[in-house]
């Protein structure tokens, strides 16, 4: 029964297709099978799926990947699936069918254990269960719902790390991150060559630095391997610039600013002139200051650099007849935007949904934004404008510059004269996350005021704060407010974002004041070019 497992495991990491490891009784011996081990092809991608419980992974030397599950105090090989894909692996967690458990009796987690090669490039994905890592691949990528995320460094670290806790905190033991005590953290430390991505929306994020590795790499190396099991695989802000904005409006511990991170800045420049935005300069034209002293530019990226562009589409309320227009101005945009630029979709009602995940796939792209449909539920804009933001956190291992397009008539639910369930995300805690969110985020108004008869219709005033509220979150992401007053009209603004886009460059630089005092640094570009203008997000609080 063993071997004929094996051969079907074998035969199925082989070809590609799916397949279920069989079950195993209780290890009651040292020398007993503990795992399953998978050659692994170097710089291949991995993802880890544990919905029932914890994930503990731990990068070693050894080019394969050693995996253990226990369900309670059992190892069990059937809680485990795996999948081969062209890039690499998929391990799941799984709960066995026809196993029956009494209401009353507690469900017993199934938490699984992962040995990772160095090279690998590793995405861990979890619901409620603690996930822990120690050691760091070439990229990771975690997220998580409501479980803890802890992350132990073995060695000074080399990593750029973009983590976010919508509900938890950010703690940490590095000397370098000793302050972290926020929602949000962006931080380069060494030389930032291994991307670290954490996303959790309830849980906390620790960060440390063991005092020692304890054997672990080295154990790993000289320990008695498995038998194998398959065969070896060969293989940001422009626009209108920002207003200064009272220092009260950030709650305490909402961000996360430390010495080792890089400011960054997305910028249109305009001929004054003519209006429109000048392409071809390079790093030497610009020179950028922070309360009046100059700053060394230590990363450029030119107008012609692609973007990573999230279409975040309002569908609430929204008829058949509107989502054929809608579609149509979705389907512009994917024909307008550069080849190079990564596109996705997501549209959201009462909750987020992504259509399309970034891709350069056109032909996917149009076929999803075809199939799109109307969503059900109230209003929750600032919610999903919020996950929208968190969306673009996730690509650690291919990080671009990123804009979010959000297109809506701007009716919150939370919004005083709307009717419906609003975002459980306060306004003004949405903005102190687009304030440090490092793309640029452009708003799309679309009018849909319409002359209130009864108390239970949407109030003039909530309109105007709708529109109002657009206007600022756009100010805020550093993008452009555009309004649209027909529906008919929505493609061509697609357009006009698309060609805003094309003039956009990307100044980063680490200030030359490291204090956190909590205080507003003034940001100023100048340009050496006759009646050019720089647009874009003009300061930052140093937290």
């Amino acid at each position: 029964m063993f071997l004929q497992s094996l051969t079907r495991v074998f035969a199925a990491l082989f070809f590609g297709t799916l397949l279920t490891v069989s079950s195993f009784a209780q290890t009651t011996t040292d020398d007993a099978y503990q795992g399953v081990r998978i050659e692994f092809p170097t710089g291949a991608q991995l993802r880890i799926e544990n919905n029932f419980g914890d994930v503990a992974a731990e990068v070693w030397t050894d080019n394969y990947v050693y995996v253990t599950t226990t369900e309670g105090n059992v190892s069990r090989r059937s809680s485990v699936v795996m999948e081969k894909t062209s890039q690499g692996f998929v391990i799941r967690v799984v709960r066995r069918p026809g196993v029956s458990v009494a209401a009353a009796a507690p469900v017993v987690p199934i938490n699984l254990t992962v040995k990772i090669p160095r090279s690998a490039h590793v995405e861990i994905a979890g619901r409620g269960g603690r996930i822990t890592m120690r050691g760091i691949p070439a990229s990771a990528k975690i997220n998580s719902i409501a479980g803890d995320v802890n992350i132990e460094f073995l060695e000074s670290p080399n990593a750029d790390i973009a983590a976010r806790s919508a509900k938890g905190v950010i703690e940490s033991e590095l000397p370098q991150l000793s302050s972290a005590n926020g929602h949000v953290l962006q931080a380069r430390l060494g030389t930032g060559t291994q991307p670290l991505g954490i996303n959790t929306e309830t849980g906390n994020i620790t960060l440390s630095l063991a005092s020692d590795s304890r054997g672990s790499i080295a154990e790993a190396n000289n320990a008695r391997p498995p038998d194998a099991l398959g065969a070896e695989v060969t293989s940001k802000g422009a626009g209108t610039p920002a207003p200064a904005l009272d220092s009260q409006e950030i709650s305490e511990g909402d961000i996360i600013r430390v010495d080792s991170q890089l400011v960054t800045l997305n910028l249109s420049v305009i001929d004054r002139n003519t209006n429109r935005g000048l392409v071809g300069l390079t790093r030497s034209d610009f020179r950028l200051f922070e309360n009046g002293t100059e700053q060394q530019i230590l990363q450029f990226d030119s107008s012609s650099a692609p973007f990573d562009l999230l279409l975040l589409i309002d569908l609430s309320g929204s008829t058949r007849d509107v989502i054929k227009l809608i579609r149509a101005a979705a389907l512009r945009f994917i024909d307008a935007a550069r080849p190079s630029d990564r596109i996705g979709v997501i549209t959201f009602a009462g909750q987020p949904t992504v259509i399309s995940p970034l891709t350069l796939d056109r032909q996917v792209l149009r076929e999803r934004v075809n199939a799109m449909d109307t969503a059900r539920g109230d209003t929750k804009l600032y919610d999903a404008t919020d996950f929208a933001v968190g969306q673009s956190l996730q690509d650690a291992k291919n990080p671009r510059r990123t804009a979010i397009i959000l297109m809506s008539d701007g009716l919150d639910g939370s919004i005083p004269g709307v009717q419906g369930e609003g975002s459980k995300l306060p306004y003004r805690d949405l903005l102190a996350h687009v304030r440090e969110f490092d793309g640029v985020l452009y708003t799309l108004w679309l009018n849909t005021e319409y002359e209130a008869l009864s108390p239970l219709d949407t109030q003039p005033e909530a309109f105007d704060e709708g529109y109002d509220r657009m206007k600022e979150m756009a100010d805020t992401g550093g993008g452009i407010f555009y309004e649209v007053e027909r529906l008919e009209d929505l493609a061509g603004a697609y357009e006009k974002v698309v060609a805003d886009l094309g003039t956009v460059y990307s100044l980063a630089y680490r200030p030359a004041d490291k204090t956190r005092d909590r205080k507003w640094r003034a940001i100023r570009v100048s340009v050496a070019r006759p009646a050019a203008v720089a647009r874009g997000k003009r300061g930052y609080y140093a937290n």
